[in-house]
């Protein structure tokens, strides 16, 4: 449960540590264009990939809250992140974290830089993969928000059983996947590759072991096994550029924390019961 007193400070506007390395790498105009938040987990899905398959692209900070005319261009709802098309004469972009991370699969595959699922010869392990994918956006990612986001001791306690859950629920679906196919499953396997489930969960996974634990006195399942995953996720090369030193997210993630007013688009869907925007 809580025991912090709420500060009042603000969401960071720009990324540290190893996150502002990346970002200063990617300062300079590409093709593509990254519409990114420091904070934002679903940004650093998109991030994670494009850093996986080694794509040249422009890294743009906004700040998701002031909604900048270049960012509602190619985000209607104003939503980070925002993949933009450079250079083209009919200007294009797509937006929704997970549509830009089919895209990019689908531009690496046609590129032979990688894959995030397993080959195309083994449908049915590809199939299981986004079981999980579809098993993390249903169930991983709203019940972090609600557990990160209540208030009452009796509500907390409800959420971070929801939350535990979650993760013991995509633990399954890992277990499920190794013991029905012989193709690679991921991190949940040693010396496994990157997979979308590891780039689709992995920003609340690591949310989960500072700001979860700092605001919600949160403990990880004490499972070998699953400790040795999350070891081998936060390190991965691809996943440990995108990520900010832990005051931005302990900072930035204090009004979810005490449920402030008009936190986000996502915290108000969360207060109000309806699906994710």
């Amino acid at each position: 449960m809580s025991n912090k007193n709420d500060t009042g400070k603000a969401y960071h506007l720009k990324c540290t540590g190893d996150a502002l390395r990346t970002a200063d790498a990617h300062s300079a105009p590409s093709d593509w264009t990254l519409f990114g938040s420091c904070f934002c987990p679903f940004v650093q899905r998109v991030w994670v990939a494009l850093e996986y398959f080694g794509m040249d692209y422009h890294y743009y900070e906004v700040d998701p809250y002031k909604k900048p005319p270049e960012l509602l261009e190619v985000s209607p709802k104003g939503l980070v992140p925002a993949l933009k098309f450079n250079n083209l004469e009919t200007p294009r972009s797509l937006n929704e974290s997970i549509v830009i991370l089919e895209y990019l699969e689908d531009v690496a595959t046609v590129q032979k830089k990688g894959s995030l699922l397993p080959p195309i010869s083994d449908p049915y392990a590809r199939a299981l993969m986004r079981l999980q994918a579809d098993h993390i956006n249903r169930n991983l990612v709203p019940a972090f928000y609600r557990y990160l986001q209540a208030q009452e001791p009796e509500k907390q306690i409800e959420g971070g059983r929801e939350f535990i859950s979650a993760i013991e629920g995509l633990v399954k679906l890992f277990e499920r996947a190794a013991a029905e196919t012989n193709t690679d499953v991921g991190l949940w396997k040693e010396g496994g590759k990157l997979s979308l489930a590891d780039v689709m969960a992995g920003p609340w996974l690591f949310r989960a072991t500072h700001v979860l634990v700092h605001y919600r006195g949160f403990t990880l399942p004490e499972d070998a096994k699953f400790r040795a995953y999350i070891d081998r996720l936060v390190s991965h090369p691809a996943f440990k550029s995108t990520c900010s030193t832990e005051e931005l997210y302990l900072e930035s993630y204090e009004r979810y924390a005490y449920n402030r007013p008009n936190t986000s688009q996502v915290a108000n869907a969360i207060n109000s019961g309806r699906g994710l925007p």
